[in-house]
């Protein structure tokens, strides 16, 4: 099922997620309809606060991008074309930067039509579960670990804003604040969702 994703403006997106202590069919449920939520957006990330549920879970899928390079070892394995492990699913994701730094584009689902250079960590090692509730680690280079970390943020509530140089924010000032305006007046119109009568 596709999910509405939220956009700049709701406080959702700001709310750290919650730590899932049961992988049941309802997380495995939300997990689905997140990647075919990411697919219908055209999105490589989609992150649980996204469609208004503040909870540690991610999904990704790079496979549609080709002029942006990744490696990734799964479980110490390489992998020597990282599409194929796609899509991941990351439950109480952990994770560790290396490397140098580098900057690149990044847009957000959240964001409709907006990028800006954001720098990043080149690599990351991450730890998280799968579906099946069991252990994964992750090593990701390239776009893989860019998009991992976009994602991460989220599970925290950052935005990719946040990681902006103010010019970049400055000469997004006004779409930002419209955007916000917007947001804060579909809210006010929408029906609650799930997580804000748990809250």
């Amino acid at each position: 099922m596709i999910l509405p994703i939220l956009q700049y403006g709701d406080p959702i997106l700001r709310i750290k997620g919650k730590r899932i202590e049961e992988i049941d069919g309802r997380i495995r449920e939300l997990a689905a309809n997140m990647i075919e939520t990411m697919h219908a957006a055209h999105g490589v990330g989609l992150a649980a606060q996204q469609i208004g549920e503040a909870l540690q879970l991610t999904v990704l899928d790079i496979s549609a991008v080709e002029d942006r390079p990744s490696t990734l070892i799964l479980d110490g394995k390489d992998i020597t074309d990282p599409r194929t492990a796609m899509p991941l699913v990351l439950i109480n994701p952990e994770i560790e930067l290396r490397g140098e730094t580098e900057v690149g584009v990044e847009g957000c689902l959240s964001f409709p039509e907006m990028t800006a250079d954001i720098d990043r960590a080149h690599s990351v090692t991450v730890r998280a579960q799968n579906l099946e509730g069991e252990p994964i680690e992750i090593e990701a280079n390239g776009f893989l670990a860019r998009a991992i970390q976009h994602e991460h943020d989220h599970l925290d509530g950052i935005l990719f804003i946040d990681r902006m140089s103010s010019a970049a924010k400055a000469a997004l000032s006004s779409r930002l604040k419209r955007l916000q305006k917007e947001t804060k007046r579909g809210i006010r119109h929408r029906e609650p969702l799930v997580s804000e009568t748990t809250l």
